[in-house]
């Protein structure tokens, strides 16, 4: 379903429900913004890159969608709280949190250097607890909500040369489930998301720059997945709307693999 495929669709699943998206300008988070809104939701953008979340937000309020956005660094405190402040201003409550946002990091562990390493922990895993503690009040207080935290499907499974990443997701997976013991008297749902290679514009950036040949290094990234092909970032989408909607009230603390089969096995 695109994002102009929006009429006679019937009931929605997230009809007048707020829904905040951190790293919402493109790929997955774009993806999910969009998804969300077509089923009814308004969505709560936010990314350090203006421009693309800016243009993300027009395009779904084009399409007749409801979507505010606001520059968010999530490393930083002050920015989440503004952010936070912001939404508030707009909104009586929160349904939904989808803590996006995150980078990766290339290399064997020696050849990581601490800054590199400092960053992907900041994105990545802090990012993940301050835009959680700013929202969760509000959540305990409404006693009700839904957070979604990316991880990764290398939280699981190891992956060459991607040590600092896979910490960061690990952690991620981990804290979600010590989240969901402690949050789950008040009504709030905590999950997690663990997509395989997933083909967005990252991923896409990183191809070109890394490969002289990047069709190669796509054929071969291929091969690890049992169904043959890539992810796209609407395969991610659709997952994190099954965790966000009332469909999933009976998931919790879990870690939902959305990799084309890389954990399962090898097909060869």
């Amino acid at each position: 379903m695109s994002v102009t495929d929006w009429e006679g669709m019937g009931i929605m699943r997230l009809s007048n429900r707020v829904c905040l998206i951190t790293g919402a300008g493109k790929g997955i988070g774009a993806a999910t913004a969009k998804v969300f809104a077509a089923e009814g939701a308004w969505v709560e953008m936010g990314d350090v890159d203006v421009e693309a979340v800016r243009q993300t937000a027009e395009e779904i309020l084009l399409a007749g969608g409801k979507a505010s956005w606001q520059q968010v660094d999530v490393t930083d405190e002050l920015s989440v709280a503004k952010w936070e402040q912001m939404v508030m201003e707009r909104h009586d409550c929160v349904d939904v949190v989808f803590n996006n946002a995150g980078i990766s990091a290339v290399g064997e562990l020696h050849e990581v250097s601490r800054e590199l390493w400092d960053r992907v922990v900041a994105v990545n895993l802090t990012g993940v607890y301050l835009v959680s503690k700013a929202f969760i009040p509000e959540m305990m207080e409404q006693r009700k909500g839904v957070i979604i935290n990316m991880s990764s499907c290398i939280a699981t499974s190891g992956l060459l040369r991607r040590a600092a990443y896979a910490a960061t997701k690990g952690a991620v997976l981990s804290m979600t489930k010590s989240m969901q013991v402690d949050y789950a008297p008040y009504g709030i749902r905590v999950n997690a998301l663990l997509p395989g290679t997933i083909y967005t514009p990252f991923v896409e950036d990183y191809l070109k720059r890394a490969y002289d040949n990047p069709s190669v290094a796509i054929a071969q990234l291929k091969q690890r997945q049992l169904g043959g092909e890539l992810g796209t970032p609407d395969d991610v989408a659709y997952a994190a709307l099954y965790l966000a909607c009332d469909e999933s009230k009976y998931v919790l603390g879990s870690g939902l693999v959305v990799d084309g089969g890389v954990t399962a096995g090898k097909p060869f």
